[in-house]
């Protein structure tokens, strides 16, 4: 984990976390800001850093962005503005981004999913709740359960023998194989269960990240987050640890972090006294 504190023309502390390790960082959320907390009392900074005049900011990627994490962002009064993976699909200004640039990935990663007949194909019924599969097989109802954002899902499978036999098995299934065995599964889908769904934390972060002061806010992310990681992974060749061990790596990546920091104070330090 790097966090990164910086302070705005209106006084406001921004910090910026990142972890390496994409999709694993969710959980490291709270702990780091509890740390930060914890370290600006100690030092006598702030008694709590998030209450008072002067609240600090927090951006985070996409990878923070759990239902968890926005409860406990929402019961502390914490400003923060993290957005979910699709905040970008939700805003008009990247409608033509892929048009313009092209798609991220042009080749295909090995071990990627392949395309499959999506679940929008099948016929979902979500008051009786029924599901019939693109040849018009009923599927089995398996339950109801919320998802990692809290909202509830309805997942069906399914039935072994009607996957087994189907003639579109190898367009429908990612392991079509899994249906010729007595232990297999079938085909499984789920849906969201909108019409019964409240409103959760997820939902209210949504509508922050959406609005024109957090896309603003957001928007100042990368040039303060990203130069960091690029100056230590590329400039100082810290691409990998060259120790082993928590305290070790611990010790490297605050020594990396104090040279960036020495070598900040030295080209942009006189800029705060003029």
């Amino acid at each position: 984990y790097n966090g990164v504190a910086t302070v705005d023309k209106k006084h406001q502390i921004i910090i910026d976390a990142q972890a390496f390790g994409e999709g694993q960082e969710h959980h490291t959320l709270q702990p780091v800001l509890e740390t930060v907390k914890s370290r600006l009392t100690k030092l006598g900074i702030r008694k709590n850093i998030f209450k008072g005049r002067y609240k600090p900011i927090i951006t985070a990627d996409t990878g923070f962005a759990n239902e968890a994490n926005m409860e406990y962002l929402h019961s502390n009064k914490v400003d923060a503005y993290i957005p979910d993976n699709q905040f970008r699909s939700r805003d008009p200004k990247f409608q033509d981004q892929k048009t313009k640039y092209g798609k991220r990935h042009q080749s295909k990663p090995e071990g990627q999913k392949r395309k499959v007949i999506p679940a929008s194909e099948f016929n979902f019924d979500p008051v009786n709740m029924i599901c019939i599969c693109p040849t018009g097989n009923k599927i089995s109802f398996r339950g109801e359960r919320p998802d990692e954002n809290g909202n509830p899902k309805a997942y069906f499978e399914g039935k072994l023998l009607q996957c087994r036999n189907c003639g579109i098995k190898d367009k429908c299934m990612q392991n079509p194989a899994a249906a010729d065995h007595r232990k297999g599964a079938g085909r499984q889908v789920s849906f969201l269960q909108e019409h019964k769904r409240e409103p959760n934390y997820t939902d209210w972060m949504k509508h922050r990240v959406d609005s024109d002061k957090g896309k603003q806010i957001y928007s100042h992310r990368m040039s303060v987050v990203e130069p960091v990681f690029g100056n230590i992974t590329t400039n100082k060749k810290l691409n990998r640890f060259s120790l082993r061990g928590k305290q070790k790596v611990d010790a490297q990546w605050k020594l990396f972090c104090m040279v960036h920091n020495i070598e900040k104070l030295m080209n942009y330090g006189n800029i705060a006294v003029r």
